[in-house]
């Protein structure tokens, strides 16, 4: 069996440019600058691909919107509230 690791585990060096500041202060305070960084990315990263499925499918939700203004959803005659 071909079992990968966890996608956590994928890790790959990188250099950054940080404010030399900004870098000492968060040393200081003992921040994980690589855990730091890979939250906050990832976040970055989702809320780009919730824009980027909200862009490619606007038109399909406002349609499907206006159709139900239009002519309800199917169980407005069976629900009790």
């Amino acid at each position: 069996m071909n079992a990968r690791p966890p996608a956590a585990a994928l890790k790959r060096p990188t250099n950054l440019s940080i404010n030399a500041d900004l870098l000492d202060k968060a040393r200081k305070l003992g921040v994980n600058l690589s855990q730091t960084l890979e939250d906050r990315l990832g976040e970055l990263v989702r809320e780009a691909e919730a824009r980027d499925w909200l862009k490619k499918n606007q038109r399909a939700i406002n349609a499907y919107n206006e159709r139900v203004a239009r002519e309800g959803v199917w169980s407005d005659g069976v629900r009790g509230f």
